[in-house]
Formats: structure tokens, C-alpha cells, sequence
């Protein structure tokens, strides 16, 4: 009997019969790694994984972790004050004066109990927090308010500056953002990094939800709010997929109301800007500015480019991708199989995570206490982290891709930006990639290329419209309200508001923790995509720009909008082939690159001298 113990704490959490042997601790049987094994590999890991009993999460276990967790926050939270200061301030004001500046702290924000969780896993309450009743979860998160600034503000004025709000990716917490917050904070008012629900420090109830969405959503104010998913998707797998969007979406819009925010610039990172798209589908009248930072679940599937890149790829890569996907297939979270693991092998795994994906991070105490974080984050009982398989496919392509939602992100209700009669600009959409990304830029090229034929159809059915409406003004003004009334959009967003610009920037030596590789550039995109670019220093760092085509280059260039592109301009490239040569993807496919490289010389050089010998 291989018997498995939690090394920490010393104690039996499971055992395996003799037949099912730990790979990881019982050491009687060397591991395969042939082809031929993979199938029996995956067969014993979903095995190993799905018998690990979680009865070792007891009360005082989950207490453990999460006074670790708060520790491993509590550092970060002291180096987003103090070490990241990138703002070249032109005032001459000391270190000790900018930090003074500057407001820091942690919160918990009481919120409703999403519609969509099952009334029995509601009335259980909270998996982590023990004195969260069953009327109420709570949001963690930091908030971070640039007192120079917000004193600057006129009390009187009718339209206040938009928070930004900052969604981290899956299996992240707020501090992923650590690095950003002070830099950012010099350009807004309010910055405010939250822990979704499920995740971090904020509350974190069993993942079982309502499947039928669309006929249960008890605190929606109208049919109108349901989220709106493509036609072509199949009922299930709309309703699969709404619910899951719906546990994230109505705790960040009860969020938002209780803080009294009528409008946010949403940045979602990964699984957090898929996220942030979801909600800007249901409640676009409270999104100043859409921000999707190197966003999961753009482009649609190509089954045989899939196929063909899996093969191209080395072998211990393709072992890993078919394992990962039949776990993933099963249900298998990365956060359970981590913590169907024992101490020392899954907190190497967390910091080897970090050691190799993140080389940009050199000092070993921020290594650590950013390991910390992750891996406590990760132990604590699952929640968020089971929306996987629910929202994506194996390979991380969703089941209802963005290229086809973002399109139809329409403004609606009233727009105080909109008074003085000027022309209705739209939402716009900023999608920021790293170069080292292994999330595909082709996808933010593709949804550019999308909205802006959609942007084309709108614009020639509004002068249809008006050479209809001034014909319709001399049969009386009754008349057209009523015909203006039946032109609504079926999301219910009026179709006065055209769609919306899409914008697709580079930063430089960043992989997908493009926040954490390169922060100075990294923020530098974010307040471009706000509308900040001239209040950047003209030394900061700038990312690059992307546009699919000639086309949408002119159409960008003459929009009446010029607050976010005003000086962008500078440094933009043209069309897919550019934007091929910037964005280099990820370790293997450089990898890959650089041997067909080497091959391609090495076949020049040979050439060369077969030719020098017939000479």
C-alpha cells in the first residue's frame, strides 16, 4: 500500500491501493514516458487525482492557508507602495512626498449572492470564511486613490472620472497587479484590483449553478439584463456558459453598486478580460473604456491549424497538452491536481512556475512572496477556478468566441458624453498583448478587422436612416418617436450607437504576465487605452500599434475621437506580416523558429559550397 502524507503537517491524507502506485512519492516503479504510455499516464493521474480525498481541508487547515495567504499579500502589498514607483514626476516632490500622495488599503465589499448558484450550495455559505452568512458574499481587493488628484476634482461637475478596475486571469488574485499599481495610480483617480469571486481573499462558494440561466435570473430587473450569446451557439452550451459568466458578472455589477460607481474603465487580464467582456455585453452603460489584456477566448477554433501546431511542437510539449486536455476534459482544475498532490512537489511546481515564466522578477524575496501568493491562492478549497471547462474548450478557445461578441457591444441608455450633439463615437475596445505571447494577436486583428466592416453597415444604414427621418420630421414629430421606437437593436442597445472601435497594442519583452515582464510599458498601454497619452512623460516607454489593415489605419487616423490617439501614432504597423515579425510567441515556438532558422543557413551554406565546387 503506497500510502500519501500532506508534508506540512504531517498527516495521512489519502491512500492508494497497490495497483494505482504515486508517481510522486512511491518510488517502486521508474515513471514511463514513452508515446506509447501517455494514454496510461493520464489514466493514472485522473486516477490519482479523482480517489485524493479533500477531507484535509478542515477548518483549521483552511485557517493555515489563509493566514499564509494574507502574509504573502500583505508583502506584495508593501512592495506595490514602495518599489515600483515609475512616475517621473515633474514637480521635484521626494520619494516620501510621492508615496504620501498616495492612498493604499485592502477591503472587503459585501455583495448578493449570484442568481445563479443553487439555492442548497447558497445556504452553506462560504467555503473559506466562516462568519459570511448565507445572504452574502464578499469581494476582496485593493484600492489605491491618488489624493493630489481627486482634490483637483470639481464636486460640481456633472460626469466624474471612471475608476479604473482591474480583473486579474485565471488562478490569480489582485496583487498579480502589484507591480502596476503605484505607476497607474499617478493617472487615476481611483485604482482598484479586485479578487473575482471564487478567488483570492474573497469568498469562495461551491461552483454548482443553475444550468437553465435564462429562466431563473431572480435578481435581474428585467428579461433585458440576461447576457447575450451568439445564435449559432446551441441552447446548452448558451445556458452552460451563461451561468458561468453570470457567477462572476453579477458579483462585480453588486460590487459596482455598492460602491456607487456609475462608470468603470474595465481592464481584464486573461480569463478576467473574457470576463470583463461579459459584463460590458450586459451592462455597457457603466464601461467607460474596455481594456482586454492578452484576453483567453478570442479567435474561433481552426481544428486542422490546431492539429497541425500540436504536431510541430516538441515532444515533451505534446505530452503535456494531451495530458492536460484529457484532465481538463474530466474536470480536472490545475488547482485540484495541486492540491491532490504532496507538499513538496506541488510547491516546487508553483515555484518553479514562477522561476521560469517569470525571469523578468531577478530579486529572490519578491520571488518568494510572489510563489507564496500564487500557491495559497491555488491550496484553498476551488471555486472560481471550476469555470474552465465550462466557458473554454481544451486547447483554451471558448465555446462562444469573443471575435463574435465584441462586435455587438453597443452603447445604450442615456450618455452624458453625448449632450453637446456631437457624434456618437461608440465603446471602444483596447486589446493588449505581450510580445512573448502565447495568446494569439491574430484573434484582436481579426475582432478589429470585424467590428470595423460592422462599424461600415451601421454608418451607411444611419444615412438611410436620415434621409428617411427628414422625410418622416413633416408628418409630424409623434410619428417618428414612434418609428424610432422600433429600431432597437435586439440586445436592446439603440442603434444610435455605432459599434465598437477595436485598437490592438504590443508591449515589448513581455510574455502573458505582460503586467509583471515589462510594467513600465505595460502601463504605459493602459493610459494610452484610457484616453492618458498626454500626460506621460515624453521618456516613458510606449507600446506598439497594431492595425489589420490600410483601411482601418485611415479610418483610426480620421475619427473624430482624438483623446486616446492623439499621439499613438507614432509607432504603428500595418497588416498581419508586421505584426508577425513584433509578436514572437511563446519558448517553444521561438525555439522551433530559431532551429528551421539554423537549418534554412545551415542549407544556404552547403549550397554555397556545392556551387563554389562545380565553379
Amino acid at each position: 500500500m503506497c500510502t500519501r502524507y500532506h508534508h506540512h503537517h504531517n498527516t495521512i491524507i489519502g491512500t492508494l491501493p497497490p495497483t494505482h502506485h504515486c508517481p510522486v512519492v512511491c518510488k517502486r516503479r521508474p515513471l514511463l514516458v514513452g508515446s506509447s504510455h501517455i494514454p496510461l499516464i493520464r489514466m493514472r493521474a485522473f486516477k490519482l487525482i479523482t480517489m485524493s480525498p479533500f477531507s484535509f481541508f478542515s477548518s483549521v487547515h483552511i485557517s493555515d492557508r489563509i493566514t499564509s495567504f494574507r502574509e504573502a499579500e500583505r508583502h506584495l502589498f508593501e512592495f506595490a507602495k514602495t518599489r515600483f514607483n515609475t512616475h517621473h514626476d515633474t514637480n521635484n516632490l521626494s520619494q516620501e512626498e510621492e508615496e504620501s500622495n498616495h492612498h493604499f488599503e485592502l477591503f472587503d465589499t459585501p455583495i448578493k449572492v449570484p442568481s445563479v448558484i443553487k439555492e442548497g450550495c447558497a445556504a452553506a455559505s462560504c467555503q473559506v470564511h466562516d462568519n459570511e452568512d448565507a445572504e452574502s458574499y464578499s469581494l476582496h481587493g485593493v484600492k489605491v486613490v491618488n489624493k493630489r488628484l481627486t482634490s483637483s476634482i470639481d464636486p460640481t461637475t456633472k460626469k466624474q472620472p471612471a475608476p479604473l478596475v482591474l480583473l486579474h486571469g485565471y488562478a490569480n488574485g489582485s496583487l498579480y497587479f502589484y507591480r502596476n499599481l503605484m505607476g497607474l495610480s499617478h493617472h487615476f483617480e481611483s485604482v482598484y484590483a479586485l479578487d473575482m469571486l471564487g478567488w483570492g481573499l474573497s469568498s469562495r462558494p461551491k461552483f454548482e449553478l443553475l444550468s437553465a440561466h435564462a429562466d431563473t435570473n431572480k435578481n435581474s430587473d428585467d428579461d433585458d439584463d440576461e447576457i447575450k450569446l451568439p445564435s449559432s451557439s446551441s441552447l446548452e452550451t448558451k445556458q452552460k456558459v451563461s451561468s458561468a459568466e453570470s457567477f462572476f458578472v453579477e458579483s462585480l455589477e453588486s460590487w459596482r453598486q455598492h460602491h456607487n460607481l456609475p462608470k468603470l474603465t474595465l481592464a481584464g487580464h486573461s480569463m478576467g478580460g473574457y470576463l470583463s467582456v461579459a459584463y460590458a455585453e450586459r451592462y455597457p452603460q457603466h464601461v467607460e473604456k474596455l481594456i482586454l489584456l492578452s484576453p483567453v477566448g478570442v479567435p474561433e477554433k481552426q481544428p486542422e491549424d490546431d492539429e497541425s501546431k500540436i504536431k510541430s511542437l516538441p515532444f515533451y510539449v505534446r505530452g503535456m497538452i494531451k495530458t492536460s486536455r484529457y484532465l481538463f476534459n474530466r474536470g480536472i482544475t490545475p488547482g485540484s491536481f495541486l492540491r491532490s498532490l504532496p507538499f513538496s512537489r506541488s510547491k516546487a511546481m508553483v515555484d518553479g512556475y514562477i522561476l521560469n515564466r517569470l525571469p523578468a522578477i531577478t530579486c529572490p524575496e519578491e520571488r518568494t512572496h510572489l510563489g507564496e501568493y500564487l500557491y495559497q491562492n491555488s491550496m484553498l478549497p476551488g471555486s472560481g477556478e471550476c469555470c474552465l471547462n465550462e466557458i473554454l474548450t481544451a486547447g483554451a478557445f471558448a465555446k462562444i468566441p469573443l471575435v463574435n461578441r465584441i462586435p455587438n457591444i453597443v452603447k445604450t441608455g442615456a450618455d452624458d458624453d453625448n449632450e453637446d450633439g456631437k457624434e456618437e463615437e461608440g465603446m471602444e475596445v483596447h486589446m493588449i498583448y505581450g510580445q512573448n505571447d502565447w495568446m494569439d494577436f491574430r484573434g484582436g486583428l481579426e475582432t478589429q478587422r470585424v467590428c470595423h466592416e460592422k462599424r461600415l453597415e451601421w454608418e451607411q444604414q444611419q444615412q438611410q436612416k436620415g434621409q428617411g427621418v427628414n422625410h418622416e420630421k413633416k408628418q409630424g414629430q409623434h410619428q417618428q418617436k414612434e418609428q424610432q421606437s422600433m429600431q432597437l437593436l435586439p440586445n436592446n442597445n439603440n442603434n444610435n450607437s455605432p459599434p465598437p472601435r477595436v485598437f490592438v497594442h504590443g508591449v515589448r519583452d513581455a510574455s502573458h504576465l505582460l503586467m509583471l515582464d515589462n510594467y513600465q510599458e505595460f502601463n504605459a498601454a493602459l493610459i494610452i487605452a484610457s484616453g492618458g497619452e498626454e500626460k506621460l512623460p515624453p521618456n516613458a516607454p510606449r507600446p506598439v500599434e497594431f492595425v489589420c489593415d490600410e483601411e482601418v489605419a485611415r479610418s483610426i487616423a480620421t475619427s473624430s475621437s482624438s483623446g486616446t490617439r492623439s499621439r499613438s501614432r507614432r509607432n504603428v504597423v500595418v497588416g498581419e506580416e508586421g505584426a508577425t515579425e513584433f509578436f514572437r510567441g511563446p519558448r517553444w515556438n521561438r525555439r522551433t523558429k530559431q532551429q528551421e532558422e539554423a537549418q534554412e543557413t545551415e542549407g544556404l551554406e552547403e549550397k554555397k559550397v556545392e556551387e563554389q565546387e562545380l565553379a
